[in-house]
């Protein structure tokens, strides 16, 4: 008797390739690499080249930036001229930005290297997601960006960690060496893995006039600017998380710094849980209601972290609840943001290209405006992290209600 061999399952109509996928994950992972893998090491360029704290911390400050800026130029231009190219480019030019901070001689050649490093850094971040909306359709797209955010969010939770391992042995000079080998491994995979996904006959044609006028329309489509906001205060939600920790872990709660890290670590897993939970109820359920769950999930964690501080004596925190309401908050998040970004971009079909840089300019633009609000008033204090968490989730709940009210068309 023979035995008819099972079939090789098929990936499901609209799905992005595995290996692609893999590739424009780990691209779009360098930026958020490069930002925190050489903290641990700033104290170390202040001692070399004998500056202030503050001037060291311009490097990420101008890296932060030019993150944010290249987005808006790299990501429309990939709208005229195709995504592959500009990937490569990303890529070996981050490489090459990172030996020049290997080798810089002062602080100021590491601040222009940054520079570079940000800028051609924002390749990876921008045109990941236009390559998915290019290659995928439907469900394949929500799906495909679940998977993407889940490798991509292990990044910022190692990358301190990988640093201060590299230090003790290579100095902070072997933090660039490190972030140059990754960068020129990407360039490879691009290469290999990621064909041209913008056909010649989708491409904008003009300079800068029908740039700009494409990034106006795109900014003003009611279905990419609802599902953006979604997205960009459920990320202020988070920041606001990410920058009020280290007080409310250690000032409050009374944690060690080695403790403090692994508590952030715990945290952060909830974000890659509820990714990796969504790419696969994302075929079962719409994204429109997965996200809408999430920013339901996340305005109850944050009322439950209010009544906690309210509950707690002045200036004090107890680690158990503490822990449970931001476990519930990251749980949240990581089930609105995937989803939030799909969506968007699943609207700017013709411009996924300004339509990610939009989407990633006003991300990072509300991170730098959250960050010094949570510490208005000092390291003992959850209120100013709890008003802008209450603030960013009112905003994504009156922008989720427009997302149910309108369906999702392309520019």
């Amino acid at each position: 008797m023979t035995t008819t061999p099972s079939p090789t399952p098929t990936p499901p109509p609209g799905a992005v390739p595995a290996t692609m996928l893999l590739a424009l994950a780990l691209c779009g992972a360098i930026g958020p690499f490069a930002t925190d893998t050489y903290l641990p090491a700033l104290p170390l360029i202040v001692d070399e080249f004998g500056v202030s704290a503050s001037t060291a911390q311009l490097t990420l400050t101008a890296f932060m930036v030019a993150l944010a800026a290249g987005q808006l130029v790299i990501g429309p231009l990939s709208d005229r001229t195709g995504r592959r190219g500009l990937l490569i480019a990303g890529s070996i030019g981050t490489a090459v930005a990172a030996v020049v901070c290997a080798l810089a001689p002062n602080i100021w050649v590491l601040l222009a290297g940054r520079v570079a490093q940000g800028f051609f850094g924002a390749a990876g971040v921008v045109l990941t997601k236009a390559v998915v909306v290019d290659v995928g359709r439907g469900a394949g797209v929500a799906k495909a960006f679940a998977t993407l955010m889940a490798i991509q969010s292990v990044a910022p939770v190692i990358a301190p960690l990988v640093g201060g391992a590299v230090v003790p042995f290579g100095g902070w000079r072997g933090v660039f060496w490190l972030l140059g080998a990754l960068a020129a491994v990407t360039a490879v995979g691009v290469a290999v893995a990621v064909p041209e996904s913008l056909d010649p006959a989708d491409r904008r044609a003009g300079g800068v006039r029908a740039t700009v006028s494409g990034m106006r329309t795109v900014a003003t489509h009611f279905p990419f600017a609802a599902r953006v906001t979604v997205f960009v205060s459920t990320f202020g939600v988070l920041f606001a998380y990410i920058s009020a920790s280290p007080f409310i872990y250690q000032d409050m709660v009374g944690l060690s710094p080695t403790a403090y890290a692994i508590a952030f670590t715990v945290n952060a897993l909830g974000i890659l849980v509820s990714n990796l939970a969504g790419a696969r109820l994302v075929g079962r359920f719409a994204p429109e209601k997965l996200m809408g769950a999430g920013v339901a999930g996340m305005v109850v964690a944050i009322a439950f972290l209010v009544v906690v501080v309210a509950l707690s004596p002045a200036g004090t925190l107890a680690l158990a609840p503490v822990t449970v309401g931001f476990i519930l908050l990251t749980l949240s998040i990581g089930t609105v943001l995937p989803n939030a970004v799909a969506l968007a971009m699943q609207a700017t079909r013709g411009n996924s290209g300004a339509g990610s840089a939009l989407l990633g300019a006003a991300q990072f633009s509300l991170a730098a405006l959250v960050s010094p609000l949570t510490g208005l008033a000092g390291p003992h204090s959850a209120a100013p992290m709890l008003a802008v968490m209450g603030t960013c989730a009112a905003v994504a709940v009156l922008a989720a209600r427009a997302v149910f009210s309108r369906p999702v068309r392309a520019t």
